[in-house]
């Protein structure tokens, strides 16, 4: 946990400083107009995006899908390759993710899927367990990504 902290603390150091400057438009992306969420569903500074966390959330059921950790992650990447692609990115351009997981020792069937969505030049990535995550999830997952 001190490590993702001190990770973030770096990434909002070295952000804030280049704002500050002036040297970087800072653009935000709401999920939607419609809803009032208290953070963007993707922030682009520069040339990266960085993307708040998914889930396996299906919209059309309005709900995580069924079938455990693998759906889950399945589900979760997807999600992550529509905002990458609505705003102007791709799967191919991730260069970090972090992997949050509510019981730590489903990291392997995790990585099955995952490691199917970036088959060449994977992205640096951190994965850590957590006492419970956001609509009771088995898995969330955020990433940064380069845009041209």
């Amino acid at each position: 946990m001190k490590l993702l902290l001190k990770l973030i603390a770096s990434a909002v150091l070295m952000l804030s400083q280049a704002v500050i400057a002036g040297d970087v438009e800072v653009e935000y992306y709401a999920v939607s107009p419609d809803m009032q969420l208290p953070f963007s569903e993707a922030v682009r500074v520069g040339h990266m995006l960085y993307l708040s966390g998914q889930l396996g959330y299906d919209a059309k059921t309005a709900s995580l899908v069924e079938g455990g950790i693998a759906a889950e992650t399945r589900q979760t990447l997807e999600n992550i390759k529509a905002v990458l692609e609505k705003h102007g990115s791709s799967m191919a351009e991730v260069v970090k993710c972090t992997v949050f997981l509510a019981d730590i020792k489903e990291w392997a069937a995790m990585n099955e899927v995952y490691i199917t969505y970036f088959p060449s030049n994977p992205p640096a990535r951190s994965a850590l367990g957590s006492s419970g995550l956001a609509l009771g999830a088995r898995t969330e997952i955020e990433c940064m990504a380069t845009v041209k």
